[in-house]
């Protein structure tokens, strides 16, 4: 077999054209790698490893745009490459380079889930759901909610903005069912509420 061209067809990215007809879709690291030029003779064993070797740098382009684009842990890397039609192995394989280069920490992405969804004022236990959600490890979760700030301000705005009457049974009950979904403890939720009836206490309001 002979190489007959080599088309590019974007800065990163080749299309090298056989003599029977056929292309190999390619990357100019593949390119340059294996010092490819037009009238290059290829038995058919390494034309087996350009076809592997161009399906997995494609792969890991697709992986590092993907990663430029938004920040992901290493299964949302991997279950995203998959969805998108990549091999598995390659999209391991691909996860795990990145890992080893410093382009994907699942604890730092973990930290950053963390401030992410406190800045929404949601607390711990819907966190967490989150953590999970995004492929962070579980492992790693105590350690990024030990980062997570104080989220008093948040719960307090939240009642406020909600409860007008601390005596009112009804409001409390659907007050503090907002905040179970958003993932406080009960604990947590009930010094929030204490803090409110004081606050309501100091501007005046007083039980009848």
């Amino acid at each position: 077999m002979r190489i007959t061209g080599l088309r590019q067809t974007s800065p990163e990215r080749f299309t090298v054209e056989l003599s029977d007809g056929g292309e190999i879709k390619t990357t100019l690291n593949v390119v340059t790698d294996r010092f490819l030029h037009t009238g290059m003779d290829i038995d058919d064993a390494e034309l087996d490893e350009l076809r592997a070797a161009s399906v997995y740098s494609l792969c890991l382009a697709h992986a590092m745009r993907l990663i430029g684009s938004q920040a992901l842990s290493k299964k949302g890397l991997t279950d995203k490459l998959r969805q998108k039609g990549e091999d598995a192995e390659n999209a391991q394989k691909a996860v795990d380079y990145l890992e080893q280069m410093g382009l994907l920490d699942d604890a730092a992405y973990a930290g950053i889930v963390v401030r992410h969804y406190a800045a929404k004022g949601l607390g711990a236990g819907r966190i967490r759901s989150e953590l999970s959600r995004h492929g962070v490890p579980k492992d790693l979760w105590d350690d990024a909610l030990k980062e997570m700030p104080a989220q008093d301000d948040k719960m307090d705005k939240f009642i406020r903005s909600r409860l007008t009457d601390p005596s009112d049974s009804a409001q409390i009950k659907k007050v503090t069912e907002g905040l179970v979904r958003r993932g406080y403890s009960w604990g947590d939720i009930k010094e929030a509420l204490e803090r409110f009836k004081a606050e309501a206490e100091d501007d005046g309001w007083s039980e009848q």
